[in-house]
């Protein structure tokens, strides 16, 4: 964990950026796959990348091609709000682990899709 802390004034000029976390980091798995470099992607989106730190910028690329691999798009997801808590230990009911199973069908239909139209930009791209 890095031990700079921003000012009031860094903290505006960051979070008046209109990426989200999420759609960012799928764009930077994207974009870095495509061989851009993170300070690069970082820039271009509008980062000020001397107010966030090359070093940070470097670390969360290589974190976010981490859990990319290990998990697909549901490991660039931030779940800090939904994993909070104690494991639940009581035995599910049959409606709640079907909610669940739903949740997590709807979840994969979404990172087909993203998929898919990943792969037409792609083949549209090497087309031009």
């Amino acid at each position: 964990m890095s031990k700079k802390i921003f000012t009031d004034n860094e903290i505006k000029s960051l979070s008046i950026n209109p990426y989200d976390t999420d759609a960012f980091k799928q764009l930077f798995i994207t974009e870095n796959g495509k061989g851009k470099l993170p300070r690069e992607i970082f820039e271009e989106c509008g980062f000020d990348v001397t107010v966030i730190g090359i070093q940070r910028v470097r670390s969360s690329g290589k974190r976010w091609r981490a859990s990319y691999q290990e998990n697909g798009v549901l490991g660039l997801q931030d779940t800090r709000s939904q994993g909070s808590g104690r494991p639940l230990t009581r035995e599910l009911t049959m409606e709640e682990k079907y909610a669940r199973l739903e949740a997590q069908n709807n979840l994969l239909k979404a990172e087909n899709e993203l998929l898919k139209k990943i792969r037409f930009a792609e083949r549209r791209e090497n087309k031009g």
